[in-house]
């Protein structure tokens, strides 16, 4: 009998940068997301990173033995990932001088929702009505960000949902299934298209088999090729088009 194929964490986090890549390679070969079968394909295969993502953060704040160390780091990486962000697309760092949307990374929801986590389940020295506003305010703190609101979103309702992938998936993909209908109406069709690829995440993930891996470098790979990768895709675009943007 043939073994069955699995994935451990390492896995699954090369399979998210894999796709990352691919991505944003698409955004280099077609920059502003054209309605064209190979742009959109190639940001399909992008589509399971967020995921990927959205579930490793909840299994991080899980197993983390200091949650504000782990605040703290993706905080740290958001930062530097916000500059790097920038430049990969060709907008101004300046946030909101260029519009509303894709103002800074993907790290800055991880951020927000591990923060938003954190003061759910802690008391602090405030109202209860203060702390409700507060974490209202931060949630919508990253609806200009990559993935919105929705990276918040999701994970939160992923976090309570942990060990029942089923359920996981569920509410991740109702939450995208909104944002996709927003792009659809507000932003691109071909955007909103695109959003289908999270649902290649699920047979991804249905193969996890909850073990970390050995190669324990693979902890910090991803916080480091994040904004490397980035800088390569800026360095790439000023060489293939000039300063100009590659987003719509």
């Amino acid at each position: 009998m043939r073994p069955q194929l699995q994935f451990n964490a390492n896995h699954l986090k090369m399979i998210a940068i894999i796709a990352m890549t691919v991505d944003h390679v698409s955004d280099l070969l077609y920059p502003g997301f054209p309605a064209e079968p190979a742009a959109i394909g190639l940001h399909i295969i992008g589509r399971l990173t967020a995921p990927i993502m959205w579930f490793f953060v909840c299994e991080g704040y899980h197993y983390t033995h200091d949650v504000k160390k782990y605040m703290m780091r993706l905080g740290i990486f958001a930062v530097i990932s916000h500059f790097a962000y920038c430049f990969a697309f060709g907008i101004d760092p300046v946030p909101f001088s260029t519009g509303i949307f894709n103002q800074t990374s993907v790290m800055y929801p991880l951020f927000i929702a591990v923060l938003v986590m954190w003061m759910q389940e802690n008391e602090l020295p405030m109202k209860d009505w203060v702390k409700h506003v507060l974490i209202f305010v931060l949630i919508w703190s990253a609806f200009p960000a990559d993935w919105s609101c929705i990276a918040v979103l999701s994970i939160l309702a992923m976090y309570p949902r942990r060990g029942n992938l089923e359920a996981q998936m569920k509410v991740m993909f109702l939450y995208v299934a909104l944002y996709a209908a927003v792009s659809f109406f507000f932003v691109s069709r071909a955007y909103a298209l695109a959003q289908t690829g999270v649902l290649l995440v699920y047979p991804v993930l249905k193969l996890y088999n909850g073990e970390k891996g050995k190669t324990k470098w693979m902890k910090w790979f991803f916080y480091l090729y994040y904004p490397a990768h980035l800088v390569v895709v800026g360095l790439l675009r000023v060489c293939m088009y000039g300063n100009i943007g590659l987003l719509f």
